[in-house]
């Protein structure tokens, strides 16, 4: 049975500084460039051809353009989001990029205009606890999917997400609905849709915690006043940008990535990375049990 959740307050609009400032940092490029070869990897094993993102709202940073890649690939993108000045930026954007994609305002967030069996991958990222009725809209996304269902989380466990639940941002919990950040829920709504899990893992596993927020903020409000701390993590030497990437400004940045990607790509098994990954993700097939 589908339990609606009140979200309130409204969550802090981070979004909208993004939409002219690309300077995500650090953290945000690297969980980019990582899901990109994710990605990837299911387009080339499963064929995929058509994409819905839906919603395109969860990673924090520049919104929208985590199905760059895809369509770079050729794949036929299309974007959902709920919220009409964000929609348009995210459409400026894409145009900036010199990229097509279909841009489909929804409020609320609940149906989902398509028909059955219209996409190859339907999938969203960080998204689920923003959603008033985020169990319904998981079935939607079987629904109009054609072949796969792909979907991450914050992983609960991380000790970055505990610090910042329990010291740099506890009131973070009151604008989400923190019993999505549980994968194993997600997975168990996929099975009840018939779906098959064709994978689990975990993946955004850098050699340092998620705290969602800039290194500077973090320090502040650990009382960390050192200012040479503080000068680390600013000015020009400190700025990263997935779209610098994307505009072929800075190629350089997948390369730097994979300096941190150690953990990320040791032979390890995915529970056991499970301990510091920022994210858990399901893959699930429909219309199989």
């Amino acid at each position: 049975m589908s339990a609606k959740h009140p979200i309130a307050p409204t969550p802090p609009e981070r979004w909208r500084k993004y939409l002219t400032d690309y300077n995500e940092g650090l953290g945000l490029v690297y969980e980019r460039l990582m899901l990109n070869d994710f990605l990837e990897a299911l387009r080339v094993r499963h064929q995929i051809e058509s994409v819905l993102e839906a919603p395109l709202y969860g990673m924090a940073g520049v919104s929208g353009i985590n199905s760059v890649l895809l369509a770079r690939r050729g794949a036929r993108v299309t974007l959902v989001d709920d919220n009409a000045e964000r929609l348009a930026g995210v459409e400026r954007i894409w145009g900036e990029l010199g990229l097509e994609a279909t841009f489909t305002l929804l409020q609320p967030l609940v149906e989902l205009p398509f028909q059955a069996e219209t996409f190859d991958l339907v999938w969203n990222w960080a998204a689920l606890w923003y959603l008033s009725d985020a169990e319904k809209f998981i079935g939607e996304m079987v629904r109009v999917a054609r072949r796969l269902i792909f979907i991450a989380m914050p992983n609960r466990a991380q000790v970055g997400y505990l610090l910042r639940k329990y010291v740099l941002e506890k009131d973070f919990v009151q604008y989400v609905d923190e019993t999505w950040a549980n994968i194993h829920r997600v997975k168990n709504i996929l099975q009840d849709w018939d779906c098959k899990i064709i994978d689990e893992g975990v993946l955004d596993v850098p050699p340092w915690p998620d705290t969602v927020m800039p290194a500077t903020e973090v320090l502040k409000r650990l009382g960390i006043q050192s200012k040479q701390m503080q000068a680390r993590f600013q000015g020009d030497d400190w700025q990263w940008s997935s779209m610098d990437y994307y505009l072929g400004k800075k190629p350089e940045l997948k390369a730097q990535m994979e300096r941190y990607a150690f953990l990320e790509r040791a032979p390890l098994p995915w529970q056991i990375k499970s301990v510091w990954a920022h994210h858990r993700y399901i893959v699930a097939s429909r219309g199989v049990k």
